[in-house]
């Protein structure tokens, strides 16, 4: 089948155009230049704690907030090594989607005999987090939208046909009016739209509030078991406790026996200025509603509350060697290319320009969505591996680990999805050429009507197939 150039390519508007609607772009994420700044203080004298949490973000947050809520006597103590929100938690799209196995393929793929229950599990998570939200004054600009997905190829028409909520071209172009949809399929309650980095911010407040003594600035550096429990260490002072959670993403854990379990993969962002009232009527978005296309490289996209266009996606960058590090976000053909696709998908916004750009390093790992586990005689447990979609399963995955943690066994600790490990990733230099040779493979799927090549089927095959 010979490839053919995607609708963007199509599409795509003269450079100028694109060097244009870049020019005033900062380097910097909008989400966490947004909110006020706030801090906590460095951990500096040992102490002793019921729980040690480390990371401050939604996993850490999530498991210090429902760790109190639990038991308001318990003291937990939480250490992040920069600021809260920092990293992946503040600058996400802030889609919080209601799937703990990302996506509903992937999780009858991988288990099809409780697939159910993990659908009723996710739906019951994001309204127990709307309910959080609600009950604890989480000021987080959270709106319950729905997603909208969009075909911009002939061949993705027929993916969504079967679709409960499916809209022809005309239907799809009277919910968002872009020349590329051909069609689409809105899932109305699967999905609310945040403020990534409020979230995470009032998340901590909430937990201080609460009792939880937070700590900025105050990098874990080891972890050791002891007669007295466990120890966590950092430069200047040791915390000892009797339960640990590990939730430091995409960062080298602190267990040898997770560095193989994730990789992180550089995702890239862009954001717009707010529009005018006429830009906005040229597009339509009335319902608001979260938007993505259904290829393998796809874009999403949103509104913020002041009518700005995030847009992000497609580039999916494993970085040489697999190590996060700040210079991985400056890509500028990303960004070009984001613009680009951006104003082919909406040339009626050709005057618009982009006020941010960014990037951020996804926690990955063979499964798409979280594992779990417990280590130093079951006081420790951890979870990594959101791939993308753990702003939601984040709430999910701390009542899994503090399950874990108290020897209960409940309905979650009883999940194939939570007991099974996926399989680790290979060191490098293999891992770089894996990871790579599936990126330019799902590039060619695109540009081939979506026909998957001898490499895909065979992950597939494995059990290791990713078409999302």
């Amino acid at each position: 089948m010979a490839a053919h150039r995607t609708a963007y390519e199509r599409h795509a508007p003269h450079p100028r155009v694109v060097e244009r609607a870049l020019a005033g772009s900062e380097q910097s994420v909008f989400w966490l230049d947004d909110v006020a700044a706030t801090s906590y203080p460095e951990l500096t004298a040992s102490t002793r704690a019921d729980l040690t949490i480390v990371g401050g973000g939604y996993l850490g947050l999530w498991a210090a907030v429902h760790a109190k809520r639990r038991d308001p006597g318990r003291r937990v103590v939480l250490l992040e090594a920069h600021t809260i929100g920092w990293a992946a938690s503040g600058r996400n799209g802030g889609f919080c989607e209601a799937s703990l196995t990302h996506g509903e393929d992937n999780g009858r793929n991988r288990w099809p005999d409780e697939y159910d229950v993990l659908a009723r599990l996710g739906h019951e998570n994001l309204a127990g987090f709307e309910a959080d939200v609600r009950d604890l004054g989480i000021d987080c600009e959270w709106e319950r939208t729905g997603t909208l997905s969009v075909a911009v190829e002939e061949h993705q028409v027929g993916w969504l046909r079967d679709e409960p909520h499916f809209l022809d071209a005309a239907q799809v172009r009277a919910e968002i009016d872009s020349p590329l949809f051909l069609a689409g399929a809105m899932e109305p309650d699967d999905t609310a739209l945040v403020h990534p980095a409020k979230l995470a911010l009032e998340l901590a407040r909430v937990a201080a509030d609460l009792g939880v003594e937070v700590h900025e600035h105050s990098a874990a550096t080891a972890l050791r078991r002891t007669t007295a429990g466990v120890e966590v260490h950092t430069d200047r002072a040791v915390v000892t406790s009797d339960h640990v959670v590990l939730a430091t993403n995409v960062f080298p854990s602190l267990l040898r026996r997770n560095r193989l379990m994730t990789v992180p993969v550089y995702d890239y962002v862009l954001m717009t200025e707010p529009l005018t009232s006429d830009q906005l009527a040229s597009i339509g978005w009335a319902g608001r509603q979260g938007l993505g296309d259904v290829a393998n490289q796809f874009h999403y996209s949103r509104l913020s509350a002041d009518n700005r266009i995030l847009w992000g996606g497609y580039d999916a960058v494993y970085p040489a060697g697999g190590r996060v590090a700040a210079r991985h976000e400056d890509r500028p053909a990303s960004y070009s290319r984001l613009a680009s696709h951006f104003l082919a998908t909406f040339p009626q916004l050709e005057d618009v320009r982009f006020t941010h750009r960014w990037a951020g390093a996804i926690d990955t790992c063979t499964q798409f969505t979280a594992f779990y586990g417990l280590s130093h005689d079951d006081r420790v447990a951890h979870a990594a591996g959101f791939t993308g979609l753990g702003v939601g399963a984040t709430r999910f995955a701390a009542e899994v680990l503090l399950d874990l943690l108290s020897g209960a066994t409940t309905e979650r600790t009883d999940l194939r999805m939570v007991r099974e490990r996926p399989l680790p990733f290979p060191p490098e230099p293999l891992a770089s050429v894996g990871i790579n040779l599936t990126r330019w493979s799902l590039d060619r799927a695109d540009h081939r009507r979506g026909r998957r090549n001898v490499f895909l089927r065979a992950l597939d095959a494995a059990g290791l197939g990713f078409d999302s």
